[in-house]
């Protein structure tokens, strides 16, 4: 593994140094280009500026694993309020995110079932959808599996996440075609040994776009297959541009995504050209974590980020 992916994945398990850093001015100031606020409120605040320059967003309440029900309920309520804060929205212009261990996954399977089911329904109620996320590989099969289990139960405005640097993740995806699954693909940030995913940039690039390839088919999007392409690599953008016109795929059969405060520019430029772009916005007071791994799904943007600084 890249030693400086590594050393940031390190940092974002230093609970001392979160404890520091969350409470020092500069760090503050950096993070909030980033994240869009501790409540509810900024959140839907700065996803709704977003929506008037033609984005679209995905909101995420920031959080880690929880260890017992009545945080794992407060993490429910908190989403239940988000729903009622966005229920008067366009139904795709502000989206949910959320990570199945907030929601007690480690606690138990039943219970985390129990818990998503109350959020994806009042989803269904309003129109909106719910991305989950993808964690580290522990949680692969499981969160595979109660993506499929809630597109059974009928809640098809649920998405998943995917990650290109798992060698796993091919066969996944192909697995998965035929439920015509919503899907974000992105690199990946967590810490993997070598077996289990691509060690190197150059192979994790090359994989990401054998898979959306595959999502971009004629078999997938036939299946009802929605990818969406998050990545702010230019490259990767580029690939996608030059592959949906050649093979003349609509506008509205996948859609860009990018995280929020990087490349602000470049998310104006796509919804302008009439591509759909969707800014993953998250909130709330646990954006240390969130940040270091951001920093580790590719070390160069300890630059990229402070070069952002410059953009609006």
């Amino acid at each position: 593994m890249d030693p400086m992916k590594e050393f940031f994945l390190f940092l974002s398990r230093q609970k001392s140094l979160h404890k520091m850093l969350s409470s020092s001015g500069p760090f503050c100031v950096i993070t909030r280009r980033f994240v869009s606020g501790d409540t509810i409120e900024e959140g839907v605040k700065a996803s709704k500026e977003l929506n008037q320059k033609g984005v679209m967003v995905s909101l995420d309440c920031l959080g880690e694993s929880v260890l017992d029900e009545k945080m794992a309920d407060a993490v429910v309520q908190e989403y239940l309020k988000i729903m009622e804060h966005i229920k008067d929205e366009e139904a795709f212009k502000i989206s949910v995110s959320l990570k199945l261990t907030q929601l007690g996954l480690d606690i138990g399977k039943e219970l985390c079932l129990k818990n998503l089911r109350q959020i994806l329904q009042k989803a269904k109620d309003y129109g909106k959808l719910v991305t989950i996320d993808m964690e580290d590989t522990p949680y692969t099969d499981r969160t595979i599996d109660i993506y499929k289990s809630m597109l059974a139960e009928g809640f098809k405005g649920t998405g998943i996440v995917i990650q290109s640097y798992l060698r796993r993740t091919e066969s996944d995806i192909r697995n998965m075609l035929p439920l015509g699954p919503r899907v974000r693909l992105c690199k990946g940030a967590y810490k993997e040994p070598a077996t289990v995913a691509f060690p190197d940039k150059k192979d994790v690039d090359k994989n990401y776009l054998n898979i959306l390839s595959i999502l971009l088919s004629k078999e997938a999007l036939g299946y009802g297959t929605y990818p969406e392409v998050a990545s702010h690599d230019e490259k990767i953008i580029n690939w996608t541009l030059d592959y949906v016109k050649k093979n003349n795929i609509a506008h509205d059969k996948f859609e860009f995504q990018m995280l929020y405060g990087i490349r602000r520019d470049l998310q104006e430029k796509l919804a302008k050209q009439g591509y759909r772009i969707r800014a993953y916005v998250p909130y709330g007071t646990h954006c240390y974590p969130y940040f270091m791994r951001r920093l580790a799904e590719r070390p160069a943007n300890v630059l990229f980020m402070a070069k952002n600084m410059l953009y609006r």
